[in-house]
């Protein structure tokens, strides 16, 4: 195997390994929040770094005490400062759960062009 190869592979393999938060990125933009008291899994686990099993957390957690502020989440086990700093612009603790994810502005352009461009 050639070193650029080699270095391809290496280059890959990092990609993957950034993990969930990333490809979220890769994938849109996250616009709204969710209320850490209300919100389903389905929606907890579109938060940068949240997969079902962090989710699923998070959901027995507030059976048991409802989050009263934010950073209450650090309080659920698995959940510490800086995984909770990268989720924190998309926490509410009351209100509406509106986070979604936005496609990229790219894409959308993409489906909306006019036929035979």
């Amino acid at each position: 195997m050639s070193p650029r190869t080699m270095a391809m592979a290496l280059g890959a393999v990092l990609l993957l390994a950034a993990g969930t938060a990333a490809a979220k990125d890769s994938k849109g933009k996250l616009v709204g929040v969710v209320n850490l008291n209300t919100a389903t899994a389905s929606q907890l686990e579109l938060l940068p770094g949240v997969g079902q099993k962090a989710a699923e957390k998070i959901v027995a957690y507030r059976q048991k005490e409802p989050f009263r502020q934010v950073e209450d989440l650090v309080k659920v086990k698995g959940f510490g400062k800086k995984r909770f700093e990268k989720m924190r612009p998309f926490l509410a603790v009351s209100g509406e759960t509106t986070l979604k994810l936005e496609k990229a502005a790219a894409t959308a352009q993409g489906r909306t062009a006019p036929p035979g461009r």
